[in-house]
């Protein structure tokens, strides 16, 4: 069991940084920000966050079998991004609040 744990998270943690560093331009960084005014043309905040949040929920559906991607990754992602965004909390708070996440559906896997 503890081997499996290991497994996903450790998975879990490197799509996450491959999702939030390297496939994250610093378009989309800086403008998935509702605080962002944009160049005229350029897509509105929420286009940017929803997509840096689909990246997240469809990168490791494959490696971790957890359904409902929805639910399971793009909301509770685009819901964390935006309460740094807003600065509600910085960026070490975002950062832990994706690894809790990943520990929940680990549990949820491992259980399942």
């Amino acid at each position: 069991m503890t081997h499996g744990f290991m497994h996903l998270l450790w998975w879990l943690i490197v799509g996450h940084a491959l999702a939030d560093f390297v496939l994250q331009s610093g378009a989309m960084a800086v403008g998935k920000s509702p605080h962002h005014v944009g160049a005229p043309g350029e897509p509105p905040w929420y286009y940017w966050l929803t997509s840096h949040a689909l990246i997240h929920g469809r990168r490791g559906r494959h490696r971790d079998r957890i359904g409902g991607t929805w639910r399971g990754r793009v909301r509770p992602h685009w819901l964390i991004d935006i309460g740094k965004c807003e600065h509600y909390y910085g960026f070490n708070t975002d950062q832990s609040f994706h690894l809790v996440c990943k520990l929940i559906w680990i549990m949820i896997v491992l259980k399942g």
